[in-house]
């Protein structure tokens, strides 16, 4: 039976071999991309310079353990983690959530115009290079002849260089981060509120359902499967993401809130030559991820019975 089976699959692979090549790039790109460079975590248990060559690592002796219980025993450990955790949380709630509201706001506007309008509105912040949009920030908040600085003088308040403010820091990545990416973040679930059978708001306007009644008890569950399937696919890469916003718009003065695991990595990795150590780092920052993910599926798959792997 096995015997059958196998020849089968391999008819079909033949039959629609063109199909199948098209996942020959992509596969490519994973192994090339994600899976070679996984050797190179052989660093982070030994003791080697940075831009070492591959016979200095071979050579290098084993340390084991040693990186992880000198960043765990640091005392930016804590500190670091708490950050990154915090800025994560942020970027789960607003970041993530802001798109699901802009798409169900969206998919209330009649006007096919002025709702064209609003999506390419929302969708050219995502085109520009995070180096721009560090620029725009820069400008924005600038005390000398900065948009919002300005406008506080005008109204008679007391203006401050909010990106060197421990108090204000986060809420200016945070916002710009959110204006960058709530555009992208909508196409998702645009495409799955096309797919709700039209009756369904019809029969609900019959029965005398306004337009939250409609979003709250038709809309909403509608996507709720998108919504399941982008905050898992989200939570795997969330500890990933932030590195390059934090880095061009954070400075010394405001590390206590900034720092997170990514920047800390660059700065003992590459300018402080401490490769074991910084791939150390980073090597504990993706078993965070991982058990991230195995949590977030197995919480999502109890309580909406959807998740990643069926």
């Amino acid at each position: 039976m096995n015997k059958i089976n196998s020849n089968s699959t391999i008819k079909k692979i033949i039959n629609y071999r063109l199909l199948y090549a098209l996942i020959l790039p992509g596969l490519l790109y994973v192994l090339i991309f994600r899976y070679i460079p996984l050797l190179g975590t052989v660093v982070a248990f030994k003791k080697v310079p940075t831009f070492a060559t591959i016979e200095q690592i071979i050579a290098a002796d084993w340390v084991g353990l040693y990186q992880f219980k000198k960043f765990v025993n640091s005392h930016y450990f804590w500190n670091i983690l708490g950050n990154t955790f915090k800025l994560a949380g942020l970027r789960m709630i607003f970041e993530f959530g802001a798109p699901v509201i802009l798409a169900l706001l969206m998919n209330e506007i009649r006007n096919s115009y002025f709702k064209k309008f609003v999506q390419t509105v929302s969708y050219m912040p995502y085109f520009i290079s995070t180096v721009v949009l560090a620029g725009l920030v820069f400008n924005v908040l600038s005390l000398q002849g900065g948009i919002i600085p300005e406008l506080i003088r005008r109204f008679g308040g007391e203006a401050a260089y909010y990106l060197g403010d421990t108090r204000s820091f986060r809420g200016v990545l945070l916002a710009a981060i959110v204006w960058k990416n709530i555009g992208w973040g909508t196409i998702i679930y645009l495409a799955a509120l096309s797919g709700i059978d039209p009756q369904l708001y019809e029969a609900s306007r019959i029965d005398g359902a306004g337009r939250w009644t409609q979003t709250i008890h038709i809309s909403l569950p509608s996507i709720s499967f998108a919504v399941v399937i982008m905050f898992l696919l989200r939570i795997s890469v969330v500890l990933n993401q932030g590195f390059e916003e934090t880095l061009l718009l954070y400075s010394p003065a405001v590390y206590e809130v900034s720092d997170i695991i990514d920047t800390y990595v660059y700065r003992v990795g590459l300018l402080q030559n401490q490769a074991s150590f910084a791939s150390a780092v980073g090597l504990f920052k993706s078993l965070l991820a991982l058990a991230l993910v195995l949590l977030s599926n197995t919480v999502a798959k109890k309580f909406s019975n959807h998740s990643l792997y069926g």
